[in-house]
C-alpha cells in the first residue's frame, strides 16, 4: 500500500469544490427514486418529466443530506438513442459524476488542451433562481463528468427541475439514517487500462494520486486487484480506480467489466459519523448488506490486541452488523458495503466511517473479495 504526498502545482484558476451529484441512467426512473428513498432514508429533492415540459427525459433528484443522486430515464422510444443505447448496454447504472467547480470555463479550457474529450462547450442554463455554468467532458467508458457553477442559483437543484410531484407518506414513519456526503466514486476497468486513466486525471484535470495498492498486497485464492485513487488539489474528491488482476478464477473487477460491458462506476461510498446508528437504521428499512463470516471478527480481535488503536465502537455491535473495521498505527475506519442494487452484479454502494484514517479499507479487502466471491458463486460467475 503507498501514500503519497506530492499535490503537484496548485492549478491558477479553477478550483473543484466537491462532488455535485451523480446521475444514474435507469429503465424506470420513477420506481428507481423510490427505492432509493424508502430502503436508504433519501428524501425526494426535484422532477422534470412531461408535467414541466421535459417531452424526451424524466428525472428525479434526490437528496440525504449532501449526497444528491439523479435518476434519469426515456421518455419516448429510442428517444433520446444514446440513453437507449446505454441502457441496452450496461444496464442501469451511473452516467455522470458530476463536480461543483470554480470557473467552469478554465477548468474545461484547460482539460481539452490536455487532451480530454469535449462532450460539451460551457454554456448556461437559467430560470426563476438563476443561472448555472456548465460544461461536460468524457471519462473512463462511457461516463461523463459535468462541471458545474452554481455560484450565481439558488434553486434547489438546476434548471428545468421543479418540486416534487409527489410526497411519499412512507418516508416520514421510518428510521433516519445518517449519509452525509459522498466520500469517494470507485471506477471498475478492464485489465492494463487504470494506469492510462490515472494518467488522464493527472494531465487533464490537475489531480494527484493519493493511494494506491498492488495485487501482492490484494488478493484472495481466487482472485487480485490493482487500484490507484486520484484526488484534487484539496483532497476532497477521491477517485479510486481499479483493474482486475490475473487469479484462478474471475474476480469481481472482471465481473464487472463482462456484465457492465466495460469500464463504469463500481460503488458510491457515503460518509456518516455513526456508523452503528446509520446501518442499524438501514437494515430496519430493510436495506440489504454483503455477510462476513464471523471468523473475520475473531481474527479482527487477535490483530488489534497488538495494535496502539483503541477502537471506540463496541465491537459486538459491529459484528452483529457485519460492519468491516480496517486500521494502521494512527486511526482506523469502519465500513459496509450493500448487495447489488440492481439486477446485473454491477453497482452497489458503501457506508464509511472514519476516525483518523484516510485510507480505502486495505485491511478489509480480502475479507471483502471472499463475501463478494460467495454471492459470485451463487451467480456462477466465480
Amino acid at each position: 500500500m503507498t501514500t503519497y504526498t506530492n499535490k503537484g502545482p496548485k492549478p491558477d484558476q479553477g478550483r473543484f469544490l466537491d462532488f455535485d451529484h451523480v446521475t444514474f441512467w435507469v429503465g424506470n426512473a420513477k420506481q428507481a427514486a423510490s427505492h432509493y428513498c424508502v430502503r436508504l432514508g433519501f428524501e425526494p429533492l426535484a422532477y422534470k418529466g412531461l408535467e414541466t415540459g421535459s417531452r424526451e427525459v424524466v428525472g428525479y433528484a434526490v437528496k440525504q443530506n449532501k449526497v444528491i443522486f439523479a435518476f434519469m430515464s426515456q421518455l419516448q422510444p429510442n428517444n433520446p438513442k444514446e440513453m437507449g443505447e446505454h441502457l441496452a448496454k450496461h444496464g442501469d447504472g451511473v452516467k455522470d459524476v458530476a463536480f461543483s467547480v470554480e470557473d467552469v470555463d478554465a477548468i474545461f479550457k484547460r482539460a481539452v488542451e490536455r487532451g480530454a474529450i469535449a462532450i460539451r462547450e460551457p454554456f448556461s442554463e437559467s430560470d426563476e433562481h438563476g443561472t448555472v455554468r456548465k460544461a461536460i467532458i468524457q471519462t473512463y467508458g462511457d461516463t461523463i463528468h459535468t462541471l458545474i457553477d452554481r455560484s450565481q442559483y439558488k434553486g434547489d437543484f438546476l434548471p428545468g427541475f421543479r418540486k416534487p410531484l409527489l410526497l411519499d407518506s412512507l418516508l416520514p414513519k421510518l428510521p433516519v439514517p445518517e449519509l452525509l456526503r459522498i466520500d469517494h466514486v470507485v471506477a471498475n476497468l478492464p485489465d492494463h487500462e487504470m494506469m492510462p486513466t490515472v494518467e488522464w486525471y493527472e494531465k487533464t484535470l490537475s489531480f494527484h494520486r493519493f493511494w494506491s495498492i498492488d495485487d501482492s498486497q490484494l488478493n484472495t485464492e481466487f482472485s487480485a486487484l490493482r487500484s490507484v485513487v486520484v484526488t484534487n488539489y484539496d483532497e476532497n474528491i477521491k477517485l479510486p480506480i481499479n483493474e482486475p488482476a490475473p487469479g484462478k478464477r474471475k474476480s469481481q473487477i472482471q465481473e464487472y467489466v463482462d456484465f457492465y460491458d466495460g469500464s463504469g462506476v463500481q460503488h458510491i461510498a457515503m460518509l456518516t459519523t455513526n456508523i452503528i446508528d446509520t446501518i442499524s437504521r438501514l437494515r430496519e428499512r430493510g436495506q440489504h448488506f454483503l455477510q462476513v463470516p464471523d471468523s473475520y471478527y475473531d481474527n479482527l480481535r487477535e490483530r488489534l490486541k497488538k495494535s496502539p488503536v483503541q477502537i471506540e465502537e463496541d465491537l459486538s455491535q459491529l459484528q452483529k452488523l457485519k460492519i468491516l473495521v480496517d486500521f494502521d498505527d494512527k486511526g482506523y475506519l469502519l465500513q459496509i458495503f450493500t448487495g447489488m442494487m440492481q439486477d446485473r452484479p454491477t453497482l452497489f454502494l458503501e457506508v464509511i466511517q472514519r476516525h483518523n484514517h484516510q485510507g480505502f479499507g486495505a485491511g478489509n479487502f480480502k475479507a471483502l473479495f471472499e463475501a463478494i466471491e460467495l454471492e459470485q458463486e451463487k451467480r456462477g460467475n466465480l
